[in-house]
């Protein structure tokens, strides 16, 4: 039992990698605070989930009211926070930065990176009395970028620097600060995300491909490495941009490597 009687704050956690994430943590012996903005996917997760030490609550991350009301929701429910998951999160649009319009742009960054902002406002009173932790859900894209997908990828390499910054800021507090880096996940958004790209039949192909162990994964498979991350095994990490990616990122480099080498013959 890891997470034993720890109080997590979670966002996102209705679907995809959160929900994966969810189920572990539960399983683990956490007790669950799981934002989410859609009720209907509140209600879909009620169905899936366990009724005991899981509460849900609708609010929208980018909001900073709804994360101060979050929060002490949370800890009058609960009595406290040890953890906070940022996880929430989107990636519209797949547009080059010229095509990207304001609007898009700003709830972008008012959602993946303002949202980790709000929650650590409002609740890092409560992780300093527990000595607690934050985890943040970045992506590769942060590191390396990706094709027409400027913005998404910019609001990802803002997740890195913050998560390093704050690492820095709050160790004096015992509170540990890391993010997990995805590659390639399959979620409800990245099914949404494939269906958009200019050549969305062979999508699939491409997903497994671009992992050299061969397959696209669960979201299952970074909710091992999250609980890790937030656990006392991962008691000495902070500061930590720690890549799920079946190696990814070697796969990208190896690919654009091979695009080297056509063009020179």
């Amino acid at each position: 039992m890891l997470l034993k009687n720890k109080v997590i704050f979670l966002t996102g956690g209705t679907e995809g990698i959160g929900f994966e994430c969810a189920r572990v943590y539960h399983a683990a012996g956490a007790r669950l605070s799981i934002i989410s903005n859609s009720a209907v996917s509140i209600s879909q997760a009620r169905t899936k989930l366990p009724a005991d030490n899981i509460h849900f609550i609708k609010a929208d991350v980018s909001v900073t009211g709804d994360m101060e009301k979050a929060i002490a929701e949370t800890v009058n429910n609960f009595g406290g926070i040890d953890v906070i998951h940022n996880n929430a999160g989107i990636s519209n649009p797949s547009k080059a930065v010229h095509d990207t319009t304001e609007e898009e742009w700003n709830k972008l960054f008012d959602v993946n990176v303002k949202g980790i902002y709000n929650t650590t406002k409002f609740g890092i009173g409560e992780l300093k009395k527990t000595r607690g932790n934050i985890l943040n859900t970045g992506s590769l894209v942060g590191d390396i970028g990706q094709e027409i997908h400027a913005a998404y990828s910019a609001t990802k390499g803002a997740v890195n620097a913050l998560t390093k910054s704050m690492a820095l800021d709050y160790a004096a507090y015992g509170i540990r600060v890391n993010a997990v880096a995805p590659a390639g996940v399959w979620t409800p958004m990245l099914r949404a995300w494939s269906k958009q790209q200019p050549d969305s039949l062979t999508i699939e192909n491409y997903l497994d491909k671009i992992h050299p162990l061969g397959y696209c994964p669960e979201g299952d498979v970074v909710a091992d490495a999250c609980l890790f991350l937030i656990s006392e095994q991962a008691r000495f990490v902070t500061g930590c941009i720690l890549p799920v990616t079946g190696g990814a990122e070697l796969g990208y480099r190896r690919v654009i490597n091979q695009s080297i080498q056509l063009n020179q013959i």
